[in-house]
């Protein structure tokens, strides 16, 4: 009993105690499995059968993953990959791209080793693969599920092409600070729009069967919280309460699960004081046991390693704690091959917990169908056709974001331009900056394939174009070493190139601007070295002395369009004060010239609305709609200094207002909507009929009128506020969407079914729950929405 006692020893047996029940799967203790193909009788009768013949070395092999082509971390050793495959002791293997290289590897692994065991070949496929589609972000700009289950569908069939049958994507960690540069990659703050997009890239990764020779596990990422790195910056802690993080940050995890994906990968963060890659609680307790997940869990790269850098222990102990904790596979840490089987023959880690690990990877492996077709047919290489491209550019169109049109005097609404002969500036190191046009992480990817802006303008307008590039990205020595960095380091020396001279490329460009009757300005930032992984900013405005660029091309006179092409929300202050027109065309891939020109000339009519918050200032964020309620809410002009002490002692910034400078879900369009009186059919609902069935028990309906002169597609959006629940709501919360097309005139009614999915929270005793309240319910074209009604839960 004295032993027991002790919190260490009491501790180590919880853990283990844990890990041991964690090794019976869901679909064992009765339970439903969301993917039905890895809990199937088949898969799992072959999955024992050969468990039984392994070794234990064999074992931990298949639980082992090794990098032998791009790197996105630092390696983890030198290793001769052919002997580890002809021995067993590699089960995946990442960034091997292509046939020919996928098959050299898989010969091994099917002809040399002793048990015929297939590699599982993964690579980050994160908006397409050789066909590159716009950026993730940009993709939850269109409000439309359907265009993410294309870029998925599409990238998977191209992956699988390559020999690729394991994608780690998507990417659903929930996205609040843009100085976070991996915001690129998610589908921005809101839980409610991410689940709805986390179900389409699985469906259109996995297509519902594993085994058709077209799809691929999918691996949703990164689990959990990595979105919420305190002050946004990559790989830095997450801190959160719990109701938190389950009402906020795990919802779009667990919707994936729902849909079925393969795979889950741990995120390089803590989470309140435990490093997700060895936290027992998100990966067994909430992953496996609520949520009844049957596939395997990797980690990032290196990030079993990395947890001595946590301080949790040495290599073996930080080893041993992510695998009992429920990490099933180690990604380039070089630990799980190195220091598992010793501890196993010394009794610190149940041989049991690796059957189990290696149980669901093999079960994957058999419902890709990978043991009896290993091989990948080597197919003509990769052109973007006509039909890619169209394919591209539909979805770029309807990621496009307009966020300002205001009219000029003695033009009007500059938007959309002419297609009348006129003399168009094209100013800004972005216009014709392909790399940079594909956008971050784009692996597969070729710049040779991207049609710039310059490009398509310079079709449509010939010598009526006149361009100069204004800047450069970075300014002085940063632009000269952006031109060389790789994630391999430094592709050639940039040391006795000269110096940019921004001064007189700006000079240029004024004077550009003078000649011509309209200036276009593509700015941004460099998305293939500051976006995405390992690129959070302190700042977020446009970088080096494009803001110069922008001011002094404003000074000329000229009306000035404003394209915005980044991975992430910037601060726009200025340019929202004193340009007319301003599109926010994100990372738009290979079709990007020509989805912009588009936008710009009225082919398509814009109908993006934006899945994060742009801020006034970087001192606001984190920044997302949602906010809490306080006890002192501000009100009134909050553009000006207080003026008595009522305004003062309030929530409140003293220089600048606390909304967004572009919100949550807005987005304009070359026609207008009006909006009737949202109603109920049901005003009030007895709390007992709202029940966790997904069944709806009051239908909220909204009439949607285009009453404009174009056709045009508004994304109409539904808001709720719980006004008297046990636990404090946010003031605002998404909970229904729908993308409508309407002809000049033409009115629809738009319906949304709302249930105990919607109306739910989570208790003080973190329970989901419905309790008798009443809501405020809002129908509009952003999270602004003012057409209001309400609806009452009682007794």
């Amino acid at each position: 009993m004295t032993k027991l006692r002790n919190p260490a020893v009491s501790f180590a047996i919880f853990l283990l105690l844990y890990a041991l029940l964690a090794v019976v799967p869901a679909s064992a203790q009765g339970h439903p499995t969301p993917n039905s193909q890895l809990a199937s009788k088949d898969v799992n009768s072959r999955v024992e059968s050969l468990l039984k013949e392994m070794t234990l070395e064999e074992r931990i092999g298949q639980m082992v993953q090794y990098s032998a082509g791009f790197a996105t971390g630092p390696s983890a050793s030198n290793l001769t990959y052919d002997e580890l495959v002809a021995k067993g002791q590699v089960g995946s293997m990442l960034n091997v791209v292509g046939a020919e290289r996928t098959n050299h590897y898989q010969h091994i692994a099917m002809e040399k080793s002793r048990l015929h065991i297939p590699i599982l070949f993964g690579l980050d496929v994160i908006h397409g693969h050789r066909t590159t589609f716009p950026v993730p972000l940009a993709i939850a700009a269109s409000w439309d599920p359907e265009a993410a289950e294309t870029v998925a569908r599409v990238g998977a069939q191209e992956a699988r092409a390559d020999g690729i049958a394991w994608v780690f994507s998507p990417m659903v960690d929930i996205a609040r600070d843009p100085r976070w540069g991996r915001i690129i990659e998610s589908n921005g703050e809101d839980p409610y729009l991410s689940s709805a997009l986390a179900r389409a890239w699985v469906k259109g990764y996995q297509q519902g069967d594993l085994s058709k020779p077209d799809s691929v596990a999918a691996c949703v990422k990164h689990f959990a919280a990595y979105g919420a790195a305190i002050a946004g910056r990559d790989y830095n802690a997450a801190d959160m309460s719990e109701i938190t993080l389950r009402q906020v940050y795990l919802k779009p995890y667990h919707a994936a699960v729902d849909a079925g994906v393969a795979t889950v990968m741990t995120s390089f963060n803590s989470i309140n004081g435990v490093p997700a890659t060895a936290d027992l609680f998100t990966l067994t307790h909430i992953l496996r046991k609520e949520w009844r997940f049957d596939g395997f869990v990797v980690s990032d790269w290196g990030a079993i390693a990395e947890l001595k850098n946590h301080s949790i222990g040495d290599g073996p102990t930080v080893a041993r704690k992510a695998l009992l904790a429920g990490t099933d596979m180690d990604m380039e840490g070089d630990l799980y091959g190195t220091v598992i089987a010793a501890q196993v023959q010394s009794g610190k880690i149940p041989e049991s917990v690796v059957d189990e690990a290696v149980r669901r990877i093999l079960r994957v492996k058999f419902a890709l169908g990978l043991f009896d077709h290993p091989y990948t047919v080597v197919g003509p290489a990769y052109t973007a056709t006509p039909e890619r491209r169209e394919t591209a550019r539909k979805v770029a169109d309807e990621t496009m974001v307009l966020l300002k049109n205001d009219p000029v005097e003695g033009v009007g609404e500059l938007l959309p331009l002419s297609a009348k002969a006129k003399t168009v500036a094209l100013i800004g190191p972005m216009a014709d900056d392909a790399q940079d046009l594909l956008g971050a992480w784009t692996v597969a990817g070729n710049p040779k394939d991207v049609i710039t802006l310059k490009a398509a303008l310079g079709e449509q307008f010939g010598d009526k174009l006149l361009y100069a590039p204004g800047c450069g990205l970075l300014s002085g020595e940063d632009e000269n070493a952006l031109k060389s960095v790789t994630f391999a380091g430094s592709a050639k020396n940039s040391a006795n190139e000269p110096v940019p001279d921004d001064g007189k490329m700006i000079a240029e460009a004024v004077e550009t601007a003078r000649k011509a009757d309209v200036a276009i300005m593509a700015l941004g930032e460099p998305t293939n070295w500051m976006e995405g992984e390992a690129a959070s900013r302190a700042h977020l405005g446009f970088t080096g002395n494009q803001e110069k660029l922008l001011e002094a091309v404003v000074a000329t006179g000229k009306p000035v369009i404003l394209v915005v092409l980044a991975g992430r929300p910037l601060e726009l202050k200025w340019a929202a004060e004193h340009v007319p027109a301003i599109l926010e065309a994100w990372s738009p891939g290979i079709e990007a010239g020509p989805a912009i020109v588009d936008i710009l000339f009225g082919a398509v009519n814009p109908s993006g609305k934006l899945p994060s918050s742009f801020p006034r200032a970087v001192g606001q964020e984190p920044l997302y709609y949602a906010q809490m309620p306080t006890g002192r809410p501000a009100r009134g002009d909050l553009s000006r200094m207080p003026r008595d002490a009522a305004e003062k002692f309030v929530s409140r910034y003293m220089d600048e207002p606390n909304s967004a400078l572009f919100p949550f879900g807005w987005g304009l369009s070359y026609t207008r909507f009006s909006y009737g009186e949202p109603t109920v059919d049901r005003a009030e609902v007895p709390v007992h009929e709202v029940v966790d069935d997904h069944n709806p028990v009051v239908t909220v309906s909204v009439d949607v009128r285009n009453t404009g002169s174009v056709a045009g597609t508004e994304v109409v959006q539904l808001y709720i506020r719980n006004t008297e629940a046990s636990v404090e709501q946010p003031v605002r919360e998404l909970k229904g969407f729908a993308r409508v097309t309407l002809v000049p005139g033409e009115t629809k009614r738009v319906t949304f079914p709302v249930g105990f999915d919607e109306l739910n929270f989570y208790s003080a005793d973190l329970k989901k729950t419905v309790e008798p309240t009443s809501y405020d319910i809002w129908v509009g074209g952003s999270s602004l929405a003012p057409a209001g009604t309400s609806l009452k839960i009682v007794e």
